[in-house]
């Protein structure tokens, strides 16, 4: 079976805790020098954010590449306010999950609800959003799943949409429910630090 697979190698990582501003955040550092970080809400244990970074080809550090969260702005400040302006009316593309949920939303859709389809790609493993008007099309893949080695269920697939927002869930399977509730009493064992403690403790 899969899905200890993916489970050991978040085990055998080394792992760093730190608590800070209500957030539980653990930095793990694969074998292969991958690095990923995540933050989770201590009184609920949810999920807040999701972040990748591997070396670069000539060995140096590469930029974090966000997963789950609040995608980094490109526009830091040093564009001039009028380019700053006009981007904002792009589509906004972020994943931010619930307890028992993968989802997904895409601000600044304007269209009716009705306009929109998602479906399930299932040889491609992914996800396809399409307007019937032409105006946005994506494709998205759900690694958790693929980390698991899971099939996408397009039962489990589900959108609306509000505030000009397009909202998409996608319901988790028990295999990865199991696995997050596994995952979370290894991560409480580990020592926390404090903010402002020092240095981290490493399992």
């Amino acid at each position: 079976m899969a899905v200890p697979s993916w489970l050991e190698r978040l085990r055998a990582a080394g792992k760093t805790a730190l608590v800070q501003d209500g957030k539980r955040k653990i930095h793990y550092l694969f074998e292969d020098g991958k690095e990923m970080a995540e933050e989770y809400d201590i009184k609920t244990g949810q999920l807040i954010s999701r972040k990748w970074r591997e070396k670069n080809t000539l060995g140096g550090t590469g930029k974090w590449q966000v997963e789950v969260g609040e995608p980094t702005s490109p526009l830091l400040g040093a564009l001039e306010s009028e380019l700053i302006t006009e981007s904002s009316t792009n589509p906004i593309f972020m994943r931010k999950d619930t307890l028992s949920s993968f989802q997904w939303r895409i601000r600044n859709l304007p269209y009716p609800k009705e306009v929109y389809s998602v479906s399930v790609e299932e040889e491609q493993r992914c996800c396809v959003i399409r307007t019937t008007n032409k105006k946005y099309y994506k494709k998205f893949s759900i690694p958790d799943l693929d980390r698991y080695h899971l099939p996408l269920d397009a039962a489990a697939l589900s959108f609306t949409h509000a505030n000009n927002t397009l909202i998409i869930t996608y319901q988790k399977p028990k295999e990865i429910l199991a696995a997050e509730e596994q995952l979370q009493k290894e991560l409480k064992k580990i020592k926390a630090a404090n903010s402002g403690d020092g240095d981290c403790k490493t399992q």
